[in-house]
Formats: C-alpha cells, sequence, structure tokens
C-alpha cells in the first residue's frame, strides 16, 4: 500500500473547501491535480472514498472514516512540525486578508523587544483552519466566529481541536471606486448599499447578506477568491465592497477609496490555536495581541 501524505491533504482540503476548484486554490496546484491524488488514494486502499456526480460529492460510509483518519495523521504531523519549529525560535502567525491592520507594525516592534531569540513570521492563508491544521501556522488571526464549521472542522462526537481567543473588535469600512459619488463622502451607512452589487468572499471574507434586514439588502452579491480579486473587481466599480478596519489600512489600492460605515455591527477579532498547545509563546503573543487592541 503506497499512501502518500499530498493524497490525504487533497482529500481533507477537497472536503473543508467542499469543491475541488477551491481545494485547488488552498493547496496552490490544480484542480486536475487534487483529482489525481484522491484517485490514488482511492486505488491504493482499494475502496471508493467519495461518490461524486457532475456537480458534488458525498463521502460514503467507508469515506466517513478514512477522512477523519487522514485528520488526525495529518493533526500529528502538524504537531510534529511544530514541535520542530520550536527548536527553531520561531512563531508563524497566519491571516487570510489583513494581519492586525495598523496595529501590526507596532505589535512586532513589541514583540522584538520583549522575545529578540523568537522571530516572529506572519504568513498568509486562506485555509479553513487559518494553517493551523497543516501546520504552517501557530497562530491565527480570525475575523469571523470560531464555531464555524469551516473552521473547526471536526468530525462529530469529538472535541474541537482550536481554541479562539477574542482579542478585540475593529470597525467595518467600505471600499468604492474612487470615481464612485460614494467616494466623495466621509462616511457611509448601511442603506448606501441598497441597489448595488457587493463582492463577497465567502470563504474568509466578514460581510454576508444577513448583515442586512430582509427586505433591504443589497441588489446582488459577486462571489470572488480572496482579497486581489476582491480589490480588482471593486476598483473596476463593478462591486463595492465591505470589510474590516485592518483591511483598510493594510491594503491600500490606487482607485479605492475606504469610508467607515457608522451604523454597521463591528468585527470581532480572534486569535486560534491548538487547544492544547502549551508553548509560551503563544499566550504571550496573544497577551500582547489584546493589549494592542486595548490601547486602540
Amino acid at each position: 500500500m503506497n499512501v502518500e501524505l499530498r493524497y490525504l491533504r487533497a482529500l481533507v482540503a477537497v472536503v473543508d473547501a467542499e469543491t475541488f476548484t477551491d481545494a485547488a486554490i488552498e493547496l496552490g496546484t490544480s484542480q486536475a491535480a487534487v483529482s489525481r491524488s484522491i484517485a490514488a488514494l482511492e486505488q491504493a486502499l482499494g475502496l471508493r472514498i467519495l461518490q461524486r456526480t457532475t456537480r458534488s460529492f458525498t463521502p460514503t460510509p467507508v469515506g466517513e472514516r478514512i477522512i477523519a483518519h487522514a485528520r488526525s495523521v495529518l493533526d500529528e504531523l502538524a504537531l510534529l512540525e511544530r514541535e520542530a519549529r520550536d527548536h527553531g525560535s520561531e512563531l508563524r502567525v497566519s491571516y487570510a486578508w489583513s494581519a492586525l491592520g495598523r496595529r501590526t507594525i507596532a505589535l512586532q516592534r513589541r514583540w522584538e523587544e520583549i522575545h529578540p531569540e523568537v522571530s516572529l513570521v506572519w504568513v498568509q492563508s486562506n485555509a479553513p483552519s487559518g494553517g493551523l491544521a497543516d501546520g504552517s501556522a501557530d497562530i491565527a488571526v480570525l475575523r469571523r466566529s470560531a464555531a464555524d464549521a469551516r473552521f473547526t472542522s471536526t468530525p462529530i462526537g469529538t472535541e474541537a481541536r482550536f481554541a479562539a481567543t477574542p482579542i478585540g473588535t475593529e470597525a467595518r469600512f467600505a471600499a468604492v471606486a474612487s470615481g464612485d459619488p460614494l467616494s466623495r463622502r466621509r462616511f457611509l451607512r448601511m442603506a448606501d448599499f441598497a441597489g448595488r452589487t457587493i463582492a463577497v468572499d465567502r470563504r474568509t471574507g466578514t460581510t454576508s447578506e444577513e448583515l442586512w434586514p430582509e427586505g433591504s439588502r443589497p441588489a446582488g452579491f459577486r462571489l470572488v477568491q480572496g482579497v486581489d480579486e476582491w480589490l480588482t473587481l471593486i476598483s473596476t466599480g463593478k462591486a463595492l465592497g465591505m470589510s474590516s478596519e485592518a483591511t483598510a489600512a493594510q491594503n491600500p489600492r490606487p482607485g479605492i477609496a475606504y469610508r467607515p460605515v457608522r451604523d454597521a455591527p463591528r468585527i470581532e477579532v480572534f486569535l486560534a490555536s491548538w487547544r492544547d498547545d502549551p508553548s509560551p509563546a503563544v499566550a504571550d503573543f496573544i497577551r500582547l495581541a489584546r493589549e494592542a487592541y486595548v490601547a486602540g
């Protein structure tokens, strides 16, 4: 039996992302490569894991158990990699769109003062767990509930693998094309989005239809993949956007104006880590990040 780790990573990515296309984006490979990996895994095991149709897939009964085992193997590998990295004196913090916005540089300097022996590294990740599950990050910055199934990705009947600590809140900002009449205002309100198309990233973004009351929602929602596609669509005037103040601070772009949305609910910011991680560096980073938000 020849089962490779890339087969397991492909399987878990497909289940978490819910499509082969999104799984390929997450893994940085092609959809065909993901399909080949899963086909190779099924051949190696001699059983069917996913029942496919032209538009979707569902795990077979035995596939459900294989997926749970695959998660367990990858979790153990992530723990091993993190242990090895700890000896290399490095703490990796992941984020999807923006780190901690305008607080990022100040926190970086504060960390270097207190922990000159531990390098603080910021990495971008669009993975459901923020890179925790695959070992590419020790801490993940989240701006959506830690109870979100796309984050926990936990088999039924098992304890959540990750714990999330709230560290503060951020205001919501609108992103509009610089030629849009709304860009001439100092601030916007939720009602200003009526009749407009909103660019939304359902996987890692912070905006959804539920923010607006029934009957006063925008005209439509355009799905995007990640912050770069979001910014490009808005800059060309094809849609408006709404995100956190951190996005506005960390992603300036010619042709885009950011304006605060006065009556929008604030966004809660979490730091997620492995539930059983005893690392004092992780605990200290969470403390410093919370202090940065308290300071304003």
